[in-house]
């Protein structure tokens, strides 16, 4: 048996107003995800342990199985592992976002939809104007801006210290950004380490001296004459230092090679920490408009070869930060047709038998437009299943699921019972 995993990132939501008190996995048309909740098993996962932060980090890698209380380290190393930067044992790695700034408030996490491109020239102009005068102050190449994938990128901090409160900029749209600069948390000093006020402190001046000179970057001023939103701070969170992870297959034998599909950093860095090989797909980029075809013909070849293949798709979250209803309905919709689908009608003709499981990683309801961290629905589905009463694939149906309420790791657990 061979398992593969789609996962549709903040797909969840609350009932709606407009759509009649549904939520939209209620509303949406997905015809394939319905099929599969008819002939499979449902139930629902408490994906985030009390205590963390429910954001895709913790979701995601207590998904496939890991205990976040020994492995969390934050966003920032996941993502180094994924851009390829090798972290040293005094490394403190944070995500950095770029963000748009106005009228003293958060406006947006992702710098209005920065491109790669773009971002790759901002962030050389930040390591030039920025992390190079620091360095020179310190003596050594203390700051590191890191580009990752339009407005996601790293930076790294030699001997910082992550011992620090950030606030994720997505979960705070709208709101006063002063308040929410970086603070530190009342810890002990470490060997070799800047202290927790020092770090604080440091990111906090970046963040501020950032402003300035993205104002008065090209890109911004051309963007602003276009009456358009501005790339006009970095916004650094969720820190941390290397990892250590043991990799899927040292903790489930039933896998022997896998495969991540996602254009998210943040994924690629937890499945090369799994041990997973990482697919770039032509094309994938995070949003609406990301390649799902590609997509799901990446899958169907990563499963001739592997047993496991993990399929993350970020659209439906980021409609869900943008409070964007329609989008977010069309991204459920485009996941159901023109991902799962193709994946379904290939895998359902083969000799080997596949299993298939469907979920989100939390809720991002649109009306909140942060995440939340309940519990989610989930599908598993495999030829000669003993399917239970559950009949359409949302966040009410699924309370009646034969699978009831899992609980973190329960889920893999169940998911690899299945051979």
């Amino acid at each position: 048996m061979k398992h593969i995993i789609i996962l549709g990132d903040g797909m969840a939501d609350l009932p709606v107003e407009r759509l009649g008190g549904k939520t939209l996995l209620q509303y949406a048309h997905k015809p394939m995800m319905d099929q599969l909740a008819r002939e499979g098993r449902c139930g629902r996962l408490i994906t985030v342990p009390e205590g963390f932060p429910p954001g895709s980090e913790v979701a995601n890698t207590a998904i496939l199985g890991y205990d976040l209380n020994k492995v969390y380290e934050g966003r920032g190393p996941l993502e180094a592992a994924s851009i390829g930067y090798e972290m040293a044992d005094d490394d403190f790695a944070i995500r950095c976002n770029i963000i748009t700034l106005a009228d003293g408030k958060i406006i947006t996490h992702n710098g209005g939809n920065l491109e790669t491109d773009d971002a790759r020239v901002l962030i050389d102009y930040l390591n030039k104007t920025l992390a190079k005068p620091i360095n020179e102050r310190a003596g050594c190449e203390r700051v590191k801006f890191i580009t990752g994938i339009q407005y996601r990128h790293l930076l790294v901090i030699k001997g910082g210290s992550k011992h620090i409160v950030c606030a994720p900029p997505h979960d705070h749209p709208n709101e006063a950004w002063r308040p929410l600069l970086v603070k530190a948390e009342d810890c002990p000093e470490e060997p070799n380490r800047l202290t927790p006020q020092q770090t604080a402190d440091l990111l906090n001046e970046l963040i501020l001296k950032s402003q300035d000179l993205l104002a008065s970057h090209p890109f911004n001023i051309e963007r602003a004459k276009r009456g358009e939103r501005q790339a006009n701070s970095i916004w650094p969170w969720s820190g941390g230092y290397r990892p250590s992870m043991e990799t899927l297959m040292q903790q489930y034998p039933q896998v022997k090679s896998g495969t991540v599909i996602s254009a998210v950093d943040l994924i690629r860095g937890i499945g090369h920490y799994a041990g997973l090989k990482i697919v770039e797909v032509e094309g994938a980029t995070g949003l609406a408009n990301t390649n799902y075809e590609g997509k799901a013909q990446a899958a169907i070849e990563a499963l001739r070869q592997d047993d496991f293949v993990f399929v993350h798709v970020e659209a439906s979250d980021e409609a869900g930060h943008d409070g964007d209803l329609e989008l977010k309905l069309k991204t459920i919709e485009y996941l159901d047709q023109r991902l799962i689908a193709p994946i379904y009608q290939e895998v359902s003709k083969w000799a080997e038998p596949v299993c298939i499981a469907i979920l989100p990683d939390h809720l991002t309801p649109v009306e909140m437009r942060i995440h939340v961290g309940q519990p989610v629905p989930f599908l598993i589905w495999h030829r000669g299943i003993d399917a239970d009463e559950v009949q359409q694939y949302d966040e009410v149906s699924c309370v009646s699921g034969a699978y009831g309420l899992l609980k973190l790791d329960e889920f893999m657990h169940a998911l690899m019972k299945i051979s």
